[in-house]
């Protein structure tokens, strides 16, 4: 166990916080700047800027139950929280790429979570399509998961040197 948290991976958690804070600064400049459900902004050919809501998960999944699923989805985020940030204790604050990914899904997951309270959905703003096909809409929360999610099963395929004889024993 790390001796304390500055030497831990909690000395990299003030990164959740920056993600938390642009995620819903973005949501509200959502919120307040676009009308909901309308076509948005053209940014690019294949990207506009969106005012929309989910109440499921990724990709919408149970999006079309009665409600139970918004405290389902609440309580798995602090519990994915929860877990991310015993990880960040039990590392050590030099294993950059392994507490930059813990952080980004933490600050996700609160960023999707605040929404999941307050609104009782998630707002969705960046929407990518080509060819008459539309990719699901998503957010900076998303994002931050997401890139967080892949960086740790990325890391978990790395080949890892075998632990000393000194690691071993304690």
């Amino acid at each position: 166990m790390i001796a304390s948290w500055k030497q831990s991976g909690l000395r990299w958690s003030w990164l959740a916080l920056v993600v938390v804070v642009l995620d819903q600064l973005a949501k509200l400049a959502i919120l307040d700047g676009l009308p909901y459900g309308g076509p948005g902004i053209n940014v690019l050919p294949f990207f506009n800027i969106v005012h929309v809501y989910n109440t499921g998960a990724a990709f919408s999944f149970l999006a079309d139950q009665p409600g139970w699923q918004r405290w389902f989805f609440a309580l798995f985020a602090l519990g994915v929280s929860a877990a991310m940030a015993v990880g960040l204790r039990r590392q050590a604050a030099n294993q950059l790429w392994l507490n930059l990914a813990f952080v980004l899904v933490i600050g996700g997951a609160i960023g999707n979570l605040i929404d999941r309270l307050a609104y009782g959905h998630v707002v969705d703003f960046l929407l990518f399509y080509g060819y008459g096909y539309f990719f699901p809409a998503f957010n900076l929360a998303d994002c931050a998961i997401t890139v967080g999610a892949v960086m740790i099963v990325l890391d978990g395929l790395r080949k890892k040197p075998a632990p000393s004889d000194e690691q071993k024993a304690s």
